[in-house]
């Protein structure tokens, strides 16, 4: 079989984050710090610093911000050979403006990416041999949301890397401020069968209108739509500044459910990108061990640490998850000096 140069490939909105200094508000404050991310970019990162090859395919203004995104994407190792360039005078780049919360005030988001170049993205500009040339194919139910043609785009594009033999993973990733529940599930009912599906159990028993415990929740998305894997996360929220966090992975083939105790009192700095962390770490578990279990580790671990990491973007690479993954397991007082 030919070697696939791609671990991973994704396909989304590359986003310019605006936040005002920690704890400053967005009604007050007169300076933004800037960053970029974006759902599938936070995933392609996140597997790509735990030491897997991947890329996304997306659409950027041709300009000054355009570069800085580009210049942002190569920092975390994700190939940008699939970037396309938009030259039009209306090119631009969707913005979103976060403010951090504390309890009780909760964290806040203006979104300003109407009419982004991500929408008029094609599928002639996506050369044709990235799909036989990726071993899974990873998007969001964020990108279909965002425009009627980006959403019959991203349908076309699973189909073609489900028939060039990439597995498919697909990340619920519900918004309400982007569209409805029975769009959304019509959409993605489209799509299915899938070899992994992240859905949350709100998502599940909101939008898909699913109803008894989680494990047979979960376990209906196999028996009805063919998918392979579920992964759904359990936070608890103590405050913003505080919460809880473990999962739950369903794997049909052998009727088996995997979770572990959940990290707790995780120090909360930016929770933005933390689901798409636990996202990168699953599907690094799998496409470097095959292992649902070892995938549930990585995927608690990433997500945890993401969660202390200022802006959307992780930074913590393969060794530094393995330490807090040894960590988790150890019963007891650690040692201080084991640093």
């Amino acid at each position: 079989m030919q070697a696939k140069s791609f671990d991973l490939i994704t396909l989304g909105e590359i986003m310019l984050r605006l936040s005002p200094p920690h704890g400053e508000r967005l009604v007050r404050g007169d300076v933004f710090h800037k960053t970029a991310g974006g759902a599938e970019l936070n995933v392609a990162s996140g597997v790509s610093l735990l030491g897997l090859r991947t890329g996304i395919i997306s659409k950027l203004p041709d300009n000054e911000i355009g570069t800085y995104v580009k210049n942002r994407i190569r920092f975390v190792g994700v190939s940008d050979d699939y970037l396309v360039w938009d030259s039009d005078p209306g090119a631009r780049l969707g913005i979103y403006y976060y403010e951090s919360g504390a309890a009780p005030r909760k964290p806040a988001i203006v979104y300003d990416r109407k009419y982004a170049s991500i929408n008029r993205l094609s599928l002639q500009e996506v050369p044709e041999q990235v799909y036989a040339d990726t071993r899974m194919f990873h998007v969001c139910g964020i990108t279909l949301a965002l425009s009627e043609p980006l959403r019959e785009l991203t349908c076309q594009m699973i189909a073609k890397f489900k028939n060039a033999g990439a597995k498919i993973s697909f990340d619920v990733n519900y918004r309400a401020n982007l569209w409805d529940e029975d769009t959304a599930r019509k959409t993605i009912q489209r799509i299915l069968p899938i070899d992994i599906l992240f859905v949350s159990e709100e998502t599940s028993r909101r939008m898909f209108q699913k109803t008894g415990d989680l494990h047979d929740i979960m376990q209906s998305y196999c028996e009805e739509y063919g998918v392979k894997m579920v992964c759904t996360t359990q936070r608890t929220v103590i405050s913003p500044k505080k919460h809880n966090f473990t999962s739950v992975i369903y794997e049909h083939a052998i009727g088996k459910f995997y979770t572990e105790a959940p990290y707790e009192d995780i120090d909360v700095v930016d929770r933005i990108g933390s689901g798409d962390a636990y996202v990168a770490g699953v599907l690094f578990g799998l496409l470097k061990y095959a292992s649902p279990q070892k995938a549930l580790a990585f995927g608690n671990a990433t997500s945890a640490v993401k969660n202390t990491i200022p802006g959307d973007l992780p930074s913590s690479d393969f060794k530094e998850i393995s330490r807090i993954i040894k960590a988790h397991s150890v019963q007891g007082l650690q040692s201080e000096m084991d640093r």
